[in-house]
């Protein structure tokens, strides 16, 4: 996924689409649903239990982390709901829900049978409980006795941890000194971790503050300051 992040401030990529409809076609809002359903009927939530057949974890994190596993040439090739239907389709049949044989079966079935994609069934208690997910959430802000490493006005250096899969650090930051401009109270935990990339766990996040010529030397705005939300993951000392 580190490829996918260091496009900031690349020039020459091409046309710019500029689709401001959230959802373009009818079976991105299924997809949409899917994915809020299965945040919703998640197994770490203390929510009540359902009939529902799915057992095991999925956030926003892991619908990122599946879906920025991809080949980065399928990544920019794929339209935003292709790649969020890639990374639930690989998500099923990782966890045991259906084989990728199964998956490919129903998919011929559709196509040639768009009546078979009618949805059918429900139960209240899974309604229910979407609903209740919906209303209250999930806040990633968790209360810990853990402090932060740096107070604000400090000058720090962002780190380059490696990315296998998903990353909260975007490339043009790596390697870039900043200063410490807030300390937000409380800690925040990712949901899910990013593996060597150093994300998961309830950590503190700082808001640093950048001078863009120091990132895109030559090729910024006079007097502009670029702020960038960071977990202390990425945030380093200066020797």
């Amino acid at each position: 996924m580190k490829v996918q992040h260091y496009i900031g401030g690349i020039e020459g990529l091409g046309p710019v689409t500029f689709e401001k409809r959230v959802f373009v076609e009818p079976w991105e809002k299924r997809i949409f649903g899917i994915h809020v359903a299965m945040m919703a009927l998640s197994s770490q939530l203390p929510l009540a239990a359902t009939p529902s057949k799915f057992k095991t974890v999925w956030t926003w994190a892991d619908l990122r982390k599946g879906a920025e596993s991809l080949n980065p040439l399928d990544y920019f090739k794929y339209r935003y709901y292709e790649k969020w239907l890639g990374g639930i389709s690989g998500y099923f049949i990782e966890n045991g829900y259906i084989t990728a044989a199964e998956l490919e079966e129903r998919t011929q079935q559709v196509l040639t049978n768009r009546a078979a994609a009618q949805k059918s069934g429900g139960d209240p208690a899974i309604d229910k409980r979407i609903t209740t997910y919906l209303v209250e959430g999930d806040s990633p802000k968790r209360n810990t006795d853990i402090k932060p490493l740096f107070k604000v006005g400090e000058k720090v250096l962002i780190k380059n941890p490696p990315t296998i899969e998903h990353t909260r650090l975007p490339g043009f930051l790596r390697n870039r000194t900043g200063i410490i401009d807030t300390v937000y109270p409380g800690t925040y935990t990712y949901l899910t971790s990013t593996g060597p990339d150093g994300v998961g766990p309830a950590m503190p996040v700082y808001c640093v503050r950048f001078d863009p010529e120091d990132i895109w030397k030559g090729n910024t705005d006079k007097n502009v300051i670029f702020y960038a939300d960071l977990f202390e993951a990425y945030v380093g000392k200066l020797n």
